[in-house]
């Protein structure tokens, strides 16, 4: 099969490699009908994230069962699926707390020696216990079968950043961060009942799509000049919530700055940079509550998809690019020069 390999900063290449196969009676092969570039993966794209040369990449996609291995017992052959951006077993303490991400035996795709989902097809380690059925009509649906490769990830994330920041029916919300990552923050603070939601953004593509999804207000400007548009949009006092969908040192600043005394910041964005620019001093005499981090999407996808499959909520606008395997490469050089918001890969 073909898949994306990264062999140093900016060398993308899309390679032949062997074809999965069941591994562990625990496992499926997967063909994979939708991938997609995320904004963590660029990290390694630049090089600020190490990887192997000829390593796998790529942690969202879905598409249909080709191979069960003979303990999986809640998939078949056929069945159109949706992964999350880890695998987990399914039966340990952690998972059943719904906090997947830290399962002893679980891992990331495109992790050294995985399959990556930017590819023709992935081997699913413990298969019950990491993927979720959709409806078999999805797949002849295409605007719908983009919107549920958003709970791979994005959506799911932008769910966490939400919960974890506290969003509440008549709250004043404050995103950071346009892209997907925050604007799937916009629409699941909506989601929530939000009554007035803050999107900082400068891009006019970006933030026209944040007002689709039920932002309220726009701030254009950076750093202090935000922290002040965004106070006097709140009488003087900041959002009660506040979501960090950037990981760098001043998108962190930004959001301490611009929460009210008292309020919460949820954080999904991937750290990354010379800090996190947390002063616990400020944030102790100001009693601001953080909390976040890799968001656990496969708990939130039986929630999550209900609204996805009924249209309630649409991330599919994220998705501005789209191009087959080949055209990979080109897009993560859209996105690095940031004249795509989110590339959909169809193998």
């Amino acid at each position: 099969m073909r898949a994306t390999t990264i062999h140093a900063p900016f060398d993308m290449r899309v390679e032949d490699v062997p074809d999965p196969v069941v591994q562990e009676p625990t496992d499926v092969v997967l063909r994979v009908l939708r991938a997609c570039i995320c904004g963590s993966d660029l990290w390694a794209y630049r090089g600020e994230a190490a990887r192997q040369p000829g390593q796998r990449i790529g942690h969202e996609f879905l598409g249909v069962v080709e191979a069960a291995g003979s303990d999986v017992t809640g998939f078949a052959v056929g069945d159109l699926v949706v992964a999350p951006f880890v695998w987990s077993d399914g039966t340990c303490e952690y998972c059943a707390e719904g906090l997947q991400t830290s399962c002893p035996r679980g891992g990331f795709w495109g992790s050294v020696g995985s399959d990556g989902g930017q590819g023709e097809a992935v081997r699913v380690p413990f298969a019950d216990g990491t993927l979720v059925k959709l409806p078999a009509d999805a797949a002849s649906d295409d605007r719908l079968l983009t919107a549920l490769l958003a709970l791979s990830d994005v959506l799911g994330t932008g769910h966490h950043a939400a919960l974890g920041a506290g969003v509440t029916k008549g709250s004043t919300v404050a995103v950071v961060g346009d892209g997907a990552v925050g604007l799937c923050g916009v629409l699941a603070a909506r989601r929530l009942g939000a009554e007035r939601i803050i999107a900082l953004g400068r891009h006019t593509a970006r933030t026209d799509i944040a007002r689709a999804f039920g932002a309220t207000d726009v701030v254009a400007e950076r750093g202090e000049a935000a922290e002040a548009a965004v106070r006097e949009l709140t009488g003087g006092q900041g959002a009660h919530v506040v979501i960090e969908a950037v990981g760098t040192e001043q998108s962190m600043r930004t959001a301490v700055a611009i929460a009210r005394d008292g309020g919460s910041i949820g954080y999904v964005g991937v750290p990354h940079g010379s800090g996190t620019g947390l002063d616990l001093s400020v944030m102790f005499d100001r009693n601001i509550a953080l909390r976040g981090g890799v968001a656990p999407v496969r708990a939130y996808i039986p929630e999550l998809l209900p609204d996805v499959l009924a249209g309630t909520i649409d991330p599919s606008p994220v998705f501005d690019l789209t191009v087959g395997l080949d055209g990979v490469p080109a897009g993560y050089k859209a996105m690095d020069e940031r004249t795509a918001l989110k590339v959909l890969v169809k193998p």
